[in-house]
């Protein structure tokens, strides 16, 4: 099963987050529950190969490029959001966002972002 996110226009730089709260058990009116002890970033090249996303620099990947700092998590790690600029007009992305949660546990969501001239 994969999420999709809004279109992007490629002019825009935007902010995308998957809020891994409820996967993750976690109670915002009592701050109880796991949360993310480290997440990555992947995104499928044009043969389909899902390439790392860089923590130190600017990434481009098949044509969209992700902005160096805008990799965070939320105030109570539950949450991770990644900043992407650019990206080929009519092209689908495979975006995948990776977490390692408090107890160990490794999980992976896809998301498709589809790149769309306004």
């Amino acid at each position: 099963m994969s999420f999709k996110w809004p279109n992007k226009d490629p002019d825009e730089t935007l902010d995308y987050t998957v809020d891994w709260s409820r996967f993750l058990g976690y109670d915002h009116a009592t701050s109880t529950g796991n949360t993310i002890a480290n997440n990555l970033w992947f995104i499928d090249d044009a043969s389909g190969v899902k390439t790392s996303i860089s923590t130190s620099e600017n990434t481009t990947v098949n044509g969209i490029t992700t902005v160096f700092g805008g990799l965070t998590r939320d105030s109570t790690n539950t949450a991770c959001t990644i900043r992407l600029s650019a990206g080929t007009n009519n092209t689908t992305y495979k975006i995948t966002s990776q977490i390692t949660d408090s107890s160990g546990l490794i999980s992976e969501r896809v998301i498709r972002l589809r790149i769309k001239e306004n």
